[in-house]
């Protein structure tokens, strides 16, 4: 409709521009013939009218039909579909107003809320396909452990849909560890690792025997320290004539033997007194330690040492 109005407006300014040719032109020849002017100004007249009420007529006819039209023109969803981080931003905003109506409820100590394992910024930039900054981040996840520490009774649905997306998949924190039994023969078994080496040992009540690939302890470990190393966790705990000692090393030296023979013992004599488990982890014969040795460069003499520097 309205490309048809502009050319009937077009054709009324092309008859307009006609009609004043034409008056120019009577004007020449007013003094042959007055008649002339008087039928070319009437004519002008009535055919300015036609064209008014045929413009009229259709104003009257497009305007109904463009009450009819629907705005079709798309609009984006969110306001932050311009911005570089659209996603992002949406759940930022929606943090902050859910920590501005629902900053008042009651919360329970951070000690007694349910532990979340939360993404980390690189975790949450793979997710939504963002490059958001540290600094962002960084405010809006203080604001979701904030929420996070609303009382579970309490917490309004609304919330726990708006901090789900800085969530982990899986709850590391509810992973529960394998219980190791002792078997039928009152044995438990224990694996620990130092550098190459590898160590299985299985504990049993006695009175402090110790066969390590069916050789006495002086016969596998020559040294002192090694000897000292391998029943660390037994003499810490003050458990040596207590529990037998049955174990099989292999790889790496005698150094890395023994320490993975301590740690292989710990974790047996933790299955026989659990009590024990926290004593010994702060002895450090529980935790795996991940020194190696590291290995040789290209150009050098060994990991780290260059050869010597001759100037001639």
């Amino acid at each position: 409709m309205s490309s048809l109005r502009y050319g009937f407006r077009c054709l009324r300014g092309l008859g307009s521009a006609a009609t004043r040719q034409s008056q120019s032109s009577a004007s020449m020849r007013a003094s042959a013939n007055s008649k002339t002017r008087r039928t070319f100004t009437t004519t002008a007249s009535r055919q300015d009218d036609g064209w008014d009420q045929l413009e009229k007529a259709i104003g009257k006819s497009s305007a109904g039909a463009e009450m009819q039209l629907p705005y079709a023109r798309p609009m984006p969803v969110s306001p932050s579909y311009f911005s570089r981080h659209a996603q992002f931003n949406d759940s930022f905003v929606l943090v902050q107003d859910l920590a501005r109506k629902y900053g008042r409820l009651p919360t329970v100590p951070p000690g007694l809320a349910q532990r979340v394992a939360w993404k980390t910024k690189e975790q949450y930039r793979l997710a939504v396909g963002e490059a958001v900054k540290a600094r962002d981040y960084a405010a809006c996840i203080t604001l979701v452990k904030r929420l996070n520490q609303i009382h579970p009774d309490l917490m309004p649905e609304e919330v726990r849909e708006g901090i789900r997306p800085f969530k982990r998949d899986i709850n590391i924190y509810l992973n529960t560890p394998k219980p190791i039994p002792i078997d039928k023969f009152g044995r438990s078994h224990g694996v620990g690792r130092r550098k190459s080496s590898m160590a299985r040992a299985w504990l049993v009540e006695g009175t402090g025997e110790v066969l390590i690939n069916g050789k006495t302890l002086n016969d596998a470990f020559g040294r002192v320290h090694d000897r000292e190393s391998a029943l660390w966790g037994l003499k810490t705990m003050d458990r040596m004539d207590k529990y037998n000692v049955w174990a099989l090393v292999e790889g790496g030296g005698t150094t890395g033997q023994a320490e993975a023979l301590a740690m292989a013992i710990a974790k047996a004599l933790a299955v026989h007194e659990p009590a024990l488990k926290t004593p010994l982890r702060k002895a450090g014969c529980l935790t795996r330690d991940p020194r190696k040795v590291e290995r040789k460069k290209a150009g050098h003499v060994k990991a780290r040492k260059m050869p010597t520097w001759v100037k001639r």
